[in-house]
């Protein structure tokens, strides 16, 4: 899964952010917390944060339980999930790793 570079800002807009993903070519962004890529061996959660197929948007178990503590995201949870920008193909693969 080809990371394509990161944001820790909120997509949702009226454009589309295409990106080109070293696995995948041009294809619609999506964003994903880095716990997700970061770990392989076993699920750590997934929990969507956005219907909108133009703005996917998702974070594990842990960083629900941030924002929920932090009740916004705050500066603490911005550092903690560190969001990362990934192609929908990725985001679909993350997503089919990491559910339950």
């Amino acid at each position: 899964m080809a990371e394509a570079g990161r944001s820790a800002e909120n997509m949702s807009d009226n454009s589309t952010l295409l990106i080109n993903c070293v696995s995948h070519g041009k294809r619609i962004a999506a964003v994903v917390c880095c716990h997700m890529l970061s770990t392989k061996d076993h699920k750590v959660g997934f929990i969507e944060n956005s219907s909108d197929p133009n703005d996917l948007q998702a974070w594990c178990s842990e960083c629900e339980a941030m924002f929920l503590s932090e009740g916004d995201k705050t500066e603490a949870f911005r550092q903690f999930n560190d969001l990362a920008i990934v192609c929908t193909d990725c985001y679909a693969s993350i997503k089919k790793l990491h559910s339950d």
